[in-house]
């Protein structure tokens, strides 16, 4: 077996459905080279393009949902393929997208292995009290209803980069490939890692992070010594947060009150759900920097817009601080959460009672990239983390080729 590190550059393919974003890392992970393309392009010239760099050992998918089985990085094989296929349910609008990159890469070049890596394997270490829906005992059992989470490829990263930037006793030393928060073991899938799943264990599995990852889509989670306790989305990435289109968590009886009462089709109450409310529903802009703009100019709507936000946002924060029995630090990433002081700002007004408490100064002059914005010697350290999925599935790729 060939230690991870040794396993030579990355490149990472995360297809959406209307993009391709390609990202070629070196075995440190460092971004040797990048480009965009239109979803339907076929790869012409990017391996000649990459081979400057030394070439490719193996290529790296994101995928939003491994479902029940695959909870860790995989390669793709004729089975695996034919599994994510049969969840493609589960996730309409980004399985397709990202199979469909894995034939391109076949296409292009077909001897380089693939990996599959899974926004859901992080959160496959939540422990029953988490993951459990209170509904009858045969819906979860024949149709594996149950907590699954989503954008744990960034909640992956933001905790560990979290963790390094606290520094010791936290950081816990290394790159992290052996353990890849537990993908190697997996230990915790039943709560069996030696936590009741009550919370903390008396600093024994810390630093406690609770991570905000908000863009589009936007969760929280709450992780332990990289290990995740709670998250905010659940079977589909509709619950939780208010989103830029989604609604985030709705009372299901008003779901079902516009099924039997108002006469709304199961479609259209899906299609509100997912494309016509969050943000857009509210402010009439999914585009966070529009509200913001709006509200500033006096739109009522856009003020409700951002009070209903933050309030949802600040709520489900102190619930992940509840799920880990303490905080040890906060931490913003994503496309609003690199990029709005303001939503910064606002989150952490109502968090003061935790110890979260953000420097305006430090907070209004981040201008990119990984930053300390809270106020030293505050009980809780906040931090701005850039996203990088494409380091996670790089590392995620190493793993499973290093089996």
């Amino acid at each position: 077996m060939r230690p991870p590190g040794e396993i030579a550059n990355v490149l990472v393919v995360n297809a959406g459905s209307s993009s391709l974003k390609l990202r070629l890392l070196d075995p440190s992970g460092g971004l040797l080279w990048a480009d965009d393309r239109a979803a339907d392009d076929r790869l012409d010239g990017v391996f000649a393009q990459v081979a400057e760099f030394g070439g490719v050992r193996a290529v790296g998918h994101r995928f939003v949902h491994g479902g029940p089985t695959l909870l860790r990085p995989t390669v793709i094989d004729a089975g695996v393929e034919a599994e994510l296929r049969a969840r493609t349910s589960l996730a309409p609008l980004h399985m397709p997208a990202a199979l469909a990159g894995v034939a391109v890469v076949r296409a292009a070049a077909p001897e380089l292995a693939q990996v599959a890596c899974f926004d859901t394997a992080f959160h496959a270490s939540l422990p029953a009290a988490a993951s459990t829906y209170a509904i009858p005992a045969r819906w979860r059992e024949r149709y594996g209803i149950r907590r699954y989470g989503f954008h744990g490829l960034s909640h992956a990263y933001a905790s560990r980069r979290a963790a390094e930037l606290l520094g010791p006793p936290g950081a816990g030393g290394s790159d992290g490939l052996d353990g890849l928060d537990g993908l190697d073991g997996l230990d915790g899938l039943d709560g069996s890692d030696g936590s009741d799943g009550s919370g903390g264990s008396g600093g024994s599995d810390r630093p406690w992070v609770v991570t905000c990852h908000l863009g589009s889509g936007g969760s929280l989670a709450a992780v332990a010594a990289g290990v995740c306790r709670d998250t905010t989305m659940g079977f589909t990435p509709l619950e939780g947060l208010v989103m830029g289109t989604r609604s985030g968590s709705v009372d299901p009886g008003a779901l079902l009150w516009l099924v039997r009462q108002a006469g709304l089709s199961v479609d259209e109450v899906g299609d509100g759900l997912e494309h016509e409310s969050g943000l857009l529903g509210l402010a009439g802009s999914a585009d966070m920097r529009q509200v913001l703009a709006m509200a500033g100019a006096g739109s009522p709507s856009a003020r409700l817009a951002l009070e209903v936000y933050q309030h949802r946002l600040r709520g489900l924060v102190a619930a992940m601080v509840a799920a880990l029995g303490g905080l040890d630090a906060l931490v913003f990433t994503g496309g609003i959460g690199e990029a709005s002081a303001e939503i910064r700002a606002g989150a952490a007004a109502g968090l003061g009672f935790l110890g979260v408490r953000v420097d305006a100064t430090r907070n209004t002059g981040h201008r990119g990239g990984d930053a300390e914005i809270g106020v030293p010697d505050a009980p809780v350290r906040v931090f701005v983390v850039a996203a990088r999925e494409d380091i996670e599935i790089a590392r995620g790729v190493r793993v499973a080729l290093a089996r």
